[in-house]
């Protein structure tokens, strides 16, 4: 009996369903995206960098695409050709750096880490900017570099061979072209013991793609360890957590961490 009384129902549902108006295709369209936010500018109409940044991601750990090890995550790689160009000779010590790369990693030793991997090291750094130049501040081990922006040229002097090289930068439209000579030869680029020498010369692009992301790409360029100049590209966003600062981190100091601060009678 509940059945039979069922069967009427059902057939004035389907009916109802379907002589319900169907969406026109023009209705079905979604909505367009939001436009994204317009990227910070200074007083003088060029991009803003100032603030703290971070990226996300394995680069310290290898440039290139890596598997998971011990003492490292696996990643995808930040190379745009994918490996690496080295010379027969480099590659070689490329592989010895990384068998002993427990001990020998200058960041270990607590050494300036560099360019280019002070941006992809994993800790924030800030930007503080000016019309005539740019000053990043690293936490780790409170490493600062320069980047002018005055329109002046690289020092006559060569071979300084700088721990961060010399560092000048100019507008191509949006985007930051810093030219970056005069390296020593103490600094890796990763923790798996990629390298460089003295001769040196990376070219960066800072572009910010939002208010929040800065696209990083830089040219390395080193005749006596590559075959041919190679580009890495990272992304780094902006640390957005309240109240975020940056905190010293002087890693040559912890040795004496158990005397410091002085204790009277001690």
């Amino acid at each position: 009996m509940a059945s039979n009384t069922l069967k009427p129902l059902g057939a004035a549902l389907l009916l109802a369903a379907l002589a319900w108006p169907v969406p026109s295709p023009a209705e079905t369209v979604p909505a367009p995206a939001t436009a994204p936010a317009p990227i910070p500018r200074t007083a003088e109409g060029k991009p803003d960098f100032s603030g703290i940044w971070q990226v996300l991601g394995e680069a310290e750990y290898d440039l290139e695409p890596h598997t998971g090890r011990r003492d490292a995550p696996p990643g995808p790689g930040v190379v745009v050709s994918g490996t690496i160009p080295y010379r027969p000779e480099a590659l070689a010590q490329r592989q010895r750096n990384f068998e002993v790369r427990g001990k020998d990693d200058p960041r270990l030793k607590c050494f300036v880490l560099g360019v280019p991997r002070g941006i992809y090291y994993q800790a924030p750094f800030q930007i503080f900017q000016r019309p005539a130049d740019l000053t990043l501040v690293h936490q780790f081990g409170n490493q600062v570099r320069t980047i002018r922006t005055d329109g002046s040229l690289h020092p006559e002097e060569q071979h300084q061979e700088l721990w961060l090289g010399d560092s000048r930068g100019r507008w191509d439209g949006d985007t930051l072209v810093v030219d970056v000579t005069d390296f020593n030869e103490e600094t890796w680029l990763d923790r798996a013991g990629n390298y460089h020498s003295e001769e040196l010369h990376v070219i960066e692009r800072w572009t910010l793609i939002d208010a929040n992301t800065i696209d990083y790409r830089a040219t390395l360029d080193d005749p006596k360890v590559y075959t041919k100049p190679w580009t890495i590209n990272v992304l780094l966003h902006r640390r957005r957590d309240k109240g975020f600062q940056l905190i010293e981190d002087y890693c040559y100091t912890l040795d004496y961490a158990p005397f410091y601060p002085h204790k009277e009678g001690k």
